[in-house]
């Protein structure tokens, strides 16, 4: 394909806002269409970022001819319908992570995916970031293997708002959200297979209905082991943290930084074409289109994840 490659994206709030950041730094592409919840809201940043169509129906991008991928970064519960959606609409789709917040749905997508030839992948982007691409790639190198990944995922979010400090339509989720980047990243990292979890979470909260506190434990195939803490009740310092405690070395992973045991940073700019994790993750999207392949972190790729968290969501309702 060399003509230029034009996608819809579906959700204008902070998410789809850093996809249309970072595809803005990619040749070749093209935001043609965009949809949002709120008309008013999504006309303005289609002006915003040059878009030629605004819409709130997925269905209203997907019946442009000249649309060849979708980006979809909606709520968690639309995630795995929409994404069939594009897919029976003959389009290449990105679904942000979560994949689906059911190993049905997961499933029901993967089949499809496989069915239907097209580009299927999901936003698990701590494949992409140079910080764990780093570890990555001294563990193929045989200079570093992983022994324990102690991980810390902290948010305050006692509250229904998104990340821009906005009202949310739909209740995130520590297990199906937050923990899946996790254990997708401890199998990828260590190459092997999760043959052991465990969970354990707190309180309900009352009005959003969901635990907000959670610790979770992985074993390898490979023997390496993690440790995962999950909270919305954190206030301060808020994101994911990752310590890589291996059998050379300790990296400490923040987002697109790393560093090592000592906290001295460590340069990984040379690690792909940018320091943007979100980027990375479009690029490497838009390239398997292009070359007709597999792309990393696609939805058959990711569905070990959805096992795991089915498995341990089982232990919970215990």
């Amino acid at each position: 394909m060399s003509r230029p490659l034009k996608l819809a994206l579906a959700g204008v709030g902070a998410f789809g806002t850093k996809h249309l950041d970072g595809l803005q730094a990619i040749d070749g592409v093209e935001v043609v269409s965009l949809v949002g919840h709120d008309l008013g809201k999504t006309k303005s940043a289609a002006y915003k970022y040059g878009i030629a169509h605004a819409t709130t129906q997925l269905s209203d991008s997907l019946a442009l001819p000249q649309v060849d991928a979708v980006i979809l970064c909606t709520p968690t519960p639309l995630h795995a319908g929409q994404a069939m959606q594009c897919l029976k609409a003959g389009k290449h789709v990105q679904v942000e992570i979560p994949l689906a917040d059911s190993l049905a749905d997961a499933k029901a997508v993967a089949a499809l995916a496989a069915q239907s030839g097209l580009v299927a992948m999901c936003g698990h982007t701590r494949r992409f970031n140079p910080s764990h691409q780093y570890v990555h790639q001294e563990t193929l190198a045989g200079r570093f293997s992983l022994q324990h990944m102690d991980v810390q995922t902290y948010f305050f979010r006692r509250s229904n708002m998104n990340a821009l400090g906005q009202p949310r339509s739909w209740t995130d989720h520590l297990l199906w959200h937050h923990a899946a980047h996790t254990v997708d990243l401890f199998a990828y990292q260590t190459g092997g297979e999760v043959v052991q979890a465990n969970a354990v979470q707190g309180p309900v909260h009352p009005e959003l209905g969901i635990a907000m506190d959670m610790s979770i434990q992985l074993k390898s195939s490979t023997g390496a082991i993690c440790t995962l803490a999950l909270s919305f009740n954190n206030d301060g310092p808020l994101g994911s943290f990752f310590r890589y405690i291996g059998d050379t070395a300790t990296y400490i992973a923040r987002y697109d930084d790393l560093y090592n045991g000592k906290e001295e940073k460590i340069d990984v700019s040379n690690v792909d074409v940018s320091m943007n994790g979100i980027e990375l993750q479009d690029r490497e999207f838009i390239a398997a289109i292009r070359e007709g392949r597999e792309p990393n972190a696609s939805v058959a790729k990711v569905l070990p994840c959805y096992r795991v968290l089915h498995q341990l969501e089982q232990q919970l309702l215990a």
